[in-house]
């Protein structure tokens, strides 16, 4: 069962999906379910593959979803979970890690998520497509083969729908998008910037919540990655790749993230105040100590970050982005 619940206090949607309760959790390596097929057992994907793209097996939005098994109200609205929800698996490796992967698996994966977001934006009743991986344990993955998810929503998300809107407002009110004057703050400042390239920035933001929160942003404004040039591309591929490979040189592990794509809905609104960037959310504060989500945080909405932006930025930018320094689990 899945629909949409209001919630008239924040004045948000939450999804109700039950069936996710039965979603495969951490299988054995031999029994993976993103892995390719083998004889005797038969996974999500037929056969070996390169990068891949499926409709999720327990998915949270569906794109002809059942009818709510509640009756709403006027104060309590109930709709139909409508939507779609896509995993991108990243490579047919089981233990693969992709910070010890080629550039060209890079561009590939940035090709794929553009057309995702084309082609899922194009439905009607799509008004968002966010794209995004969770990696690691540490945030809750239960099913190790790297991969990433898509998630078509009927509506804009909270959090990225007021970032929007302050991006509305100062462009209103100074003529330009907000994200671009936030890029050529930190651009002219550049204490927090760790890596960038022609076409892209990477930086711990002023405001970082986490002490190794990472944003990659382009330096000129790009709505979302349907705007980008062959050139854009591949400077995106290159400072994601260096990105990774800084966190996981920077333990000598693989670094645990959330990854959140942030660009233009596709319902026709925001072209001159969205500006397509990813945002790292990494739950480690040091290599053995993670921030969890308490009090301030879940029930005030007040982060608090034990470290300066400026030091974790040093830090993860004197880390080279080459040769990993650590192994693959078997």
């Amino acid at each position: 069962m899945s629909e949409l619940r209001w919630n008239p206090i924040l004045r948000e949607w939450v999804i109700t999906a039950t069936e996710r309760q039965n979603r495969t959790f951490k299988p054995p390596a031999d029994y993976c379910p993103l892995c390719p097929s083998k004889d005797g057992f038969m996974t999500e994907v037929p056969e070996d593959y390169d990068l891949v793209v499926f409709e999720n097996k327990f998915p949270s939005l569906k794109y002809s979803p059942p009818l709510p098994q509640i009756e709403d109200s006027v104060f309590y609205p109930v709709q139909e979970a409508r939507g779609i929800c896509e995993v991108v698996l990243f490579t047919s490796k089981h233990n693969g890690v992709m910070s010890a992967e080629p550039l060209s698996r890079y561009l590939k994966l940035v090709k794929v998520w553009r057309d995702r977001y084309q082609e899922l934006g194009r439905l009607e009743q799509i008004d968002y497509v966010y794209i995004f991986e969770n990696k690691g344990e540490e945030v809750g993955v239960t099913l190790e083969h790297p991969h990433g998810q898509i998630y078509a929503y009927p509506f804009i998300p909270p959090l990225i729908k007021k970032g929007l809107k302050s991006s509305q407002d100062y462009l209103d009110k100074r003529g330009r998008c907000l994200f671009c004057a936030l890029v050529e703050e930190e651009m002219e400042d550049g204490r927090r910037i760790i890596a960038d390239n022609d076409s892209f920035v990477a930086f711990i933001p002023f405001f970082a919540r986490y002490s190794y929160e990472v944003h990659l942003y382009a330096k000129k404004h790009l709505p979302s990655l349907q705007d980008f040039t062959a050139r854009e591309e591949r400077d995106l591929a290159a400072l994601l790749k260096t990105v990774i490979m800084k966190y996981d040189n920077l333990f000598g592990f693989v670094f645990p993230y959330i990854m959140a794509i942030h660009q233009q809905p596709t319902n026709g609104t925001g072209q001159d105040y969205s500006h397509f960037h990813i945002e790292f959310y990494p739950p480690l504060r040091t290599s053995d100590k993670l921030k969890y989500l308490a009090g301030s945080e879940l029930g005030a909405g007040v982060y608090i970050n034990n470290a300066l932006a400026e030091e974790k930025a040093i830090e993860l930018r004197e880390v080279e982005p080459r040769g990993c320094v650590y192994f693959a689990q078997d």
